[in-house]
């Protein structure tokens, strides 16, 4: 990757989306070739959100490379007490080797990326979830073998990890559907900049509104919360609005008899997810949760191993 920064999945190529794929394969194969690959490195963990995976994925991440990582809660840094966003990104620049930051606006993240004079990751964006995606992609891959051609079915809200999912689908030839209610489908913008990539990939994104049409053939069945963080205020209507996208028995069955279930976690279980679908046999969310560790590794070596080279 010649790139600095890991900011969406949009921005890459398929080639260099491939590249981290195989990378994290060997990492996740090979872990001891890669001990002190970071070693003398720092990496700044920024956190405008709460985090389990990401920033436990990361900071022990950072540590089995032989690496450094210093969580920064937003609030504890002077950000939070109106230092700019600008003058932040500087002044880690002086300090550290690259910024890994979970943010409310995705505009806030381009504005530190532009200001930093070192790779910059996007942790979790309003917009999109890149790393989310780059994790669940290795997920499939390692247990069905490939990626081309497989057919994923996503239910629920069009959001972060829905982008995210569909950028990757594009550059990686994955039949993609997303499944929403009426109101909550993705960004119309990514959607179209994925399906117009896909037109060249032999990959297909598309958005419906029936859960059931969405599933009916599908080798992996994704679903993700209904209310994501700063969204609470909607919660009970969006309970409401999405009753018939829960991914319960008969929804799931829909699927190819050996389809595999996946979620980004946390789970509200009831909600999106029945506990029976999340502990199912075929249930893949915590081989997800612990790819989060083996992907970002290989991202951490992509784009730390040549910063302040």
């Amino acid at each position: 990757m010649k790139r600095k920064d890991l900011l969406d999945l949009q921005s890459l190529t398929p080639a260099e989306l491939r590249q981290l794929l195989d990378l994290t394969h060997t990492v996740k194969r090979e872990p001891e070739r890669y001990r002190q690959a970071l070693t003398g490195k720092n990496l700044a963990l920024i956190f405008q959100k709460a985090s389990t995976r990401t920033r436990v994925s990361f900071e022990v991440g950072m540590v089995q490379l032989g690496g450094h990582a210093l969580v920064l809660p937003a609030q504890e840094l002077q950000l939070g007490r109106g230092e700019s966003i600008e003058d932040t990104a500087a002044v880690l620049s002086r300090y550290v080797d690259g910024i890994m930051a979970r943010v409310h606006a995705h505009r806030d993240l381009i504005t530190l990326a532009r200001h930093a004079t070192v790779p910059v990751i996007n942790g979790l964006s309003d917009l999109t979830h890149p790393c989310q995606a780059i994790c669940d992609y290795f997920t499939i891959e390692e247990r069905l073998g490939h990626l081309a051609g497989v057919r994923v079915a996503y239910v629920g809200d069009g959001n972060n990890v829905a982008h995210a999912l569909a950028a990757g689908a594009a550059k990686l030839g994955v039949e993609l559907t997303i499944a929403t209610p009426p109101g909550y489908a993705p960004n119309p913008s990514s959607i179209a900049q994925a399906q117009s990539e896909a037109a060249t990939t032999g990959a297909r994104i598309t958005v419906s509104h029936d859960p059931y049409q969405a599933v009916r053939g599908a080798q992996v069945v994704y679903t993700d919360v209904w209310t994501s963080m700063g969204q609470e205020q909607e919660r009970e209507q969006r309970l409401r609005d999405f009753a018939a996208f829960r991914v319960d028995a008969i929804l799931f069955a829909a699927a190819q008899s050996d389809a595999l279930f996946m979620h980004c976690l946390p789970a509200h279980r009831g909600e999106e997810v029945t506990s029976e679908v999340a502990d199912h046999p075929r249930s893949i969310i915590f081989d997800q949760a612990e790819n989060r560790l083996h992907s970002q590794k290989a991202l951490l070596l992509t784009l730390l191993q040549t910063s302040r080279a």
